[in-house]
């Protein structure tokens, strides 16, 4: 009886989370032309352990050094930065905004350009709490690899929709005409 209210339960989680249009995140489908990868993160860091760890589950080698049949993924600007939004009595701050901004460019394995200079702006909110320092700085922390992770997926899937709409290569094109 209790198995039963067991695999019950759980059924009724799945239908439920299906339902709600849930769905678990996939690893992004990139183009064949980066099969190899050379990565460039400016400051390196959690942005940089993602990427890797992003690129290596799509099945992408990541290689050291750029070279011929070797993708590039340059991310020149990788900054956080925080904002002060709202001011109590007697001008305390109590809350802020950390924003991320992240620009970077991808070339294919033959040097064309697959993803031009592109800039992306994420931030989060959150409430400061004057009395709990130690409680703030670990907030901040947990904010800041929250949108990393968000970054690297949406640079993941920036790149995955330019080579889904990426004109076919010259010899692809060749055997197409009649």
């Amino acid at each position: 009886m209790n198995r039963m209210f067991r695999v019950a339960s759980l059924l009724a989680i799945a239908l439920a989370l299906s339902a709600c249009g849930f769905h678990l995140r996939r690893n992004a489908a990139l183009p064949p032309s980066m099969g190899k990868v050379h990565l460039t993160v400016s400051g390196g860091g959690e942005l940089e352990r993602g990427l890797v760890r992003a690129l290596e589950n799509a099945n992408v080698a990541v290689v050291d050094n750029a070279g011929p049949g070797v993708a590039e993924l340059r991310v020149p600007v990788a900054t956080f930065a925080s904002q002060s939004l709202t001011q109590g009595g007697y001008a305390r701050i109590t809350e802020y905004a950390i924003h991320y901004q992240v620009e970077f460019d991808v070339a294919g394995a033959d040097g064309t350009a697959l993803l031009p200079h592109q800039r992306i702006d994420m931030q989060r909110e959150y409430s400061y709490d004057s009395t709990d320092t130690v409680g703030n700085a670990s907030q901040v922390q947990q904010i800041q690899r929250s949108l990393v992770d968000d970054m690297v997926q949406a640079i993941m899937f920036r790149v995955e929709a330019a080579g889904r709409h990426a004109p076919p290569a010259p010899a692809q094109a060749a055997a197409g005409k009649p």
